[in-house]
């Protein structure tokens, strides 16, 4: 169990945690997402999850696609490439 910690404890001193794990985890989805599932699997808000959502968009790593009144999350080119490059380097530090 220490181990474990340990391994998070390195890996959040190069990336922040729940940005990262919501790239990882619509990567590993393959489909397109709704905010509030990506929020409860990386255990933060809704709100928080927006935010960071948002700030992706503007980076060009995820797109939101609107299908009536409900909003999907879908990773762009580039972000499928960071969560790709992410997950490599959480296995790295393992």
């Amino acid at each position: 169990m220490a181990a474990k910690k340990k391994d998070t404890a390195i890996f959040e001193v190069f990336f922040r945690r729940k940005p990262a794990m919501i790239l990882v985890a619509l990567r590993k989805s393959q489909k397109n997402r709704y905010g509030s599932v990506l929020a409860k699997e990386v255990d933060c808000t809704y709100s928080h999850a927006v935010k960071i959502l948002q700030e992706m968009e503007k980076a060009k790593l995820v797109n939101f696609e609107k299908h009536g009144r409900i909003k999907t999350i879908a990773l762009t080119d580039l972000g499928n490439k960071i969560a790709e490059y992410i997950e490599k380097i959480e296995e790295s530090l393992r």
